[in-house]
């Protein structure tokens, strides 16, 4: 379930004029534009950016940037952004960095409805002027590039039907490769990649009651070091398979603890996962970690990127705002 809390009826030109009143002057009214915009869903602010292009002349994310800044910024900018576009700028933003940050591209990709994905490879297409499998092929190699060029490429079956023949079979064929040093794995990319949702869950229960051990935790105790980029890769995405919230609960608290905040995942999952799983994600880092998810943010970061984090996971209790002027927000 979504953490978001946006009102039903909101008017874009009134939402629209709330924002630009917040830009004008000397000063930045930033506790205006948080209240506003992390109370609007996707198709909200799609329409507050056409309302503000058609009354102001100006693109609304532009704007913005001239207004504010740093992690602040960045999160601001990637929650205004069409969440399919969004996801395919994350896609190409991992692929271009000096090593590509393959999980990144598989998290997006293994958590996407085969409709979505279509929608990102288009909207990838349409900003980059190439196909997202182009794009992936020449920033890979190896049996990562195989993995990935499959991943992307695929149009999955999504639906409940399972064949547990196959399934039985193919948990086999895992647990085979995975022990094989030697094994080119073409087997595991072909099941990972081509079998549905359903039947891969049914599979990994397979592999669970056969081999007395999870396939994620087969792939990560593997003694073959030369696959450690792979097989991390493979891991990625069953876990994104089997259970996003699980998986995005983690990887935040990776990002939280420690020496330094990782920014970028704190803001990427926050954004992406708003509207879609987010309460499950703050209740799984709760009871996996003894404090809530609102208070480790509220602790680990600051300022206005602080208070619109807790705005997107509905953090009241910590100080945010439910209202700009006469503008009814809930």
């Amino acid at each position: 379930m979504a953490t978001l809390v946006a009102p039903e009826r909101p008017s874009p030109i009134d939402d629209a004029h709330v924002i630009k009143k917040a830009c004008k002057g000397l000063g930045t009214d930033e506790k205006a534009i948080i209240s506003l915009l992390g109370h609007r869903n996707a198709c909200q602010i799609k329409l507050i950016k056409l309302a503000y292009q058609e009354v102001y002349q100006q693109d609304l994310i532009e704007q913005l940037k001239c207004e504010i800044s740093g992690d602040f910024e960045k999160a601001i900018c990637q929650w205004v952004l069409d969440p399919i576009e969004r996801d395919a700028i994350l896609i190409h933003e991992a692929l271009d960095k000096g090593k590509p940050n393959y999980s990144l591209v598989v998290e997006i990709v293994s958590t996407k409805l085969p409709e979505e994905l279509l929608s990102v490879k288009r909207a990838y297409h349409k900003v980059y002027k190439r196909a997202l499998e182009e794009d992936v092929a020449s920033h890979t190699n190896g049996k990562i590039r195989k993995f990935l060029v499959g991943i992307v490429s695929t149009y999955k079956y999504h639906g409940d039907e399972i064949d547990e023949i196959i399934a039985h079979s193919d948990a086999n064929i895992l647990h085979d490769e995975i022990q094989d040093k030697d094994s080119i794995h073409d087997e595991i990319i072909r099941i990972i990649s081509t079998r549905s949702k359903q039947q891969l869950l049914d599979t990994f229960n397979h592999f669970n009651d056969i081999h007395g051990t999870s396939i994620s935790r087969a792939l990560r105790n593997s003694t073959n070091s030369q696959e450690h980029d792979f097989f991390q890769t493979l891991r990625v995405a069953i876990k994104c398979i089997m259970n996003p919230p699980k998986y995005f609960a983690k990887i935040l608290r990776n990002a939280i603890v420690g020496l330094g905040t990782d920014e970028d995942v704190v803001t990427r999952v926050i954004i992406t996962r708003a509207e879609i799983d987010l309460k499950e994600i703050k209740e799984l880092y709760l009871q996996r970690n003894n404090k809530s998810l609102d208070q480790a943010i509220a602790e680990d970061t600051s300022g206005d990127y602080r208070t619109f984090l807790l705005t997107l996971l509905g953090s009241e209790g910590f100080g945010v705002t439910r209202s700009v002027g006469n503008i009814p927000l809930l």
